[in-house]
């Protein structure tokens, strides 16, 4: 196909698209993680419609990215408080209502990710160590949503009432098990250990990480358990799929 013949926008436009600076897509095209067109040898840098698509829907690639690097956010994600995200997490219920099949799963899984996003926000209230807020991102034909914010982190958090707790570890176990949290009563319950218990009995499965510490309760026999991972987050980094 003619490049002529796709739909190319501007670095402008294509900056809008994702929610970021043109000084950051600059800088993907220099790496080689968003490579840009350039007509006929021209300096003039554009981007095709698909391929912005197709960046900006590996949710869970763009989150984890997000959670280790310097990179700004993407915008097209962020909700940079509670009210922002309580507005989105309501329009994806709608959107949930309207697909057949999800008549009895979508509120759980309303209720999960209102969990999460809930959790980083009430953790983090006035203490974001850099960017406030979370990211947040669905692709409901693919039935994924992704959460993730650079926030203090599950161990640094519970160590402010518990800090006996050694590593992420023990701390993201203690987060999903007990009720320790200084959380104000909340009309969705009461964080992780909801999610738990929901994710367990319920076809939704999670993968959550914090520091170094991952819990990953997938498939039709699913248990929990904390265990080391490799990576390295700050804050959390969450994803649900149904």
């Amino acid at each position: 196909m003619a490049m002529d013949d796709e739909r190319l926008l501007t670095i402008s436009q294509a900056a809008r698209y994702l929610g970021v600076s043109q000084n950051t897509l600059r800088r993907w095209d220099e790496s080689g993680k968003l490579i840009a067109i350039r007509k006929e040898g021209g300096k003039h840098r554009y981007y095709r419609e698909k391929d912005l698509e197709i960046f900006s829907s590996d949710l869970f690639k763009f989150a984890s990215e997000w959670t280790q690097n310097n990179s700004e956010f993407p915008g097209k994600f962020y909700c940079q408080t509670s009210s922002i995200f309580n507005a989105k997490l309501s329009k994806m219920e709608y959107e949930l209502v309207q697909k057949p099949g999800f008549e009895k799963l979508y509120s759980l899984i309303v209720l999960v990710t209102g969990e999460i996003g809930d959790n980083s926000f009430a953790h983090n209230l006035g203490k974001w160590p850099d960017t406030p807020g979370i990211f947040f991102g669905y692709d409901l034909q693919k039935r994924i949503i992704v959460l993730a914010d650079r926030g203090l982190g599950i161990l640094e958090t519970l160590r402010q009432v518990r800090p006996d707790l050694p590593n992420h570890v023990t701390a993201v176990q203690v987060a999903f098990t007990e009720f320790i949290s200084g959380r104000a009563p909340e009309k969705r319950g009461n964080g992780l250990k909801s999610v738990r218990e929901i994710v367990l009995s319920q076809p939704i499965d999670l993968f959550f990480t914090s520091g170094d510490a991952e819990v990953r309760m997938q498939g039709s026999d699913k248990v929990f358990q904390v265990t080391r991972g490799q990576n390295n987050p700050r804050g959390c980094l969450a994803k649900i799929e149904f």
